[in-house]
């Protein structure tokens, strides 16, 4: 056996997708992009949609448009990749950790306005494995405090939030298209908002902050002529990966589907085995589960996941609480403690979930975890 965490699925109709592009005019800049911001838009209900290179590549933008500068602090969670944060330092701004909610794993609004100073400018809310955050509660901070909210949706495309779709709430959503997220278009992401000026500052800071919009340049010398109007970078995504990203995202809701079954039977099979905790689904909320995350106890962590990365099943940690890397640790966050995160770091292990993963594979994963688990 040998069976990834996860991994994508590319059908021969992605393949031909791609095909098609490369036998094209456009293999950048062309029409892909846009209709692949569309389909975002149609599915999400977000008005406005921008595609970027990357799952963090949409973070910076996201923070950009927020405004995010020298001084500024963001609060976020520390249990999510590093990217989550590091965007807020690309901007000059400064990661503030609020701690998680041991049931669900997401940022705790209570601990959120904790954290909050005079300095405070936005929330980033990482809906962690695709479970939405509770998002009414950390609306409602920011609206007393006069913040932006911008969802770390990397997990979380096709999941909802009290009927509504992940992607249409909030200032600004970002997406990631990596290969083990829900659909992927090789690397990838996307950010979405309903405000037109977040849009105009989003595709600005995407092509090095270069229009030739006449309504935004301040002249017109002829059909050649562009400006510079900010800071932006090249954060462009090619119409190869759109077309690709088009034909995944057709599939969508059979790849949730599919993960949502496959999260059933590791809840049915495992839920009464003693020593593991399954996760939790909030009430209102309708996970797309990019990830199963289990607990098992701390002191038999190491040996279970080395156990299982001999039995051919590639199990991940998700995540390192950020504020421990060195890198953090050696910019001012040596001191900076979040007990829920720390104590749910020490006991998680993500187990094989994707569209392809069979019902066989993964009846071999549970009976080796529980095989780790009692025979230690």
């Amino acid at each position: 056996m040998n069976i990834p965490y996860g991994r994508q699925t590319i059908d021969e109709e992605d393949i031909q997708a791609v095909v098609d592009v490369l036998k094209g005019d456009f293999l950048t800049t062309g029409p892909k992009i846009e209709e692949f911001e569309k389909m975002v838009c149609d599915y999400t209900g977000a008005k406005y949609a921008v595609a970027v290179s990357s799952g963090t590549a949409a973070l910076h933008a996201a923070c950009f448009a927020a405004g995010i500068g020298a001084g500024d602090e963001v609060i976020t969670t520390p249990i999510t990749f590093a990217a989550s944060s590091n965007c807020i330092l690309y901007c000059g701004g400064i990661p503030v950790f609020a701690d998680i909610k041991p049931d669900t794993y997401n940022i705790d609004p209570k601990d959120i306005k904790k954290k909050i100073t005079n300095k405070t400018k936005a929330i980033i809310a990482v809906h962690y494995t695709g479970q939405p955050c509770e998002m009414d509660e950390i609306h409602a901070i920011a609206k007393e405090h006069n913040l932006f909210v911008i969802e770390d949706a990397a997990h979380a495309l096709g999941a909802d939030y009290k009927g509504k779709k992940i992607g249409s709430i909030s200032d600004l959503t970002t997406f990631s298209f990596h290969p083990v997220k829900h659909i992927t278009t090789g690397e990838g992401g996307m950010i979405t908002t309903n405000d037109p000026d977040l849009y105009e500052r989003l595709k600005l800071f995407r092509s090095h902050g270069i229009t030739r919009d006449e309504k935004l340049m301040t002249k017109n010398e002829g059909g050649w002529y562009y400006q510079q109007l900010d800071l932006g970078y090249n954060y462009r995504i090619t119409d190869i990966q759109c077309a690709l990203g088009i034909s995944q995202l057709k599939k969508l809701d059979k790849f949730i589907e599919r993960r949502r079954k496959l999260v059933h039977q590791y809840n049915e099979k495992l839920k009464d085995v003693d020593g593991i905790i399954c996760p939790v689904q909030k009430e209102g909320c309708n996970n797309s589960w990019h990830l199963y995350v289990i607990q098992v106890p701390k002191e038999h962590r190491k040996e279970i996941y080395n156990r299982l990365q001999l039995a051919g099943i590639h199990v991940n940690v998700h995540y390192i609480p950020v504020y421990m890397h060195p890198y953090y640790q050696g910019h001012g966050y040596i001191d900076i403690h979040c007990e829920n995160a720390e104590e749910l770091y020490k006991t998680i292990i993500s187990l094989p979930l994707y569209y392809g993963l069979t019902d066989k594979e993964q009846d071999y994963v549970i009976e080796q975890i529980i095989e780790s688990l009692y025979n230690k």
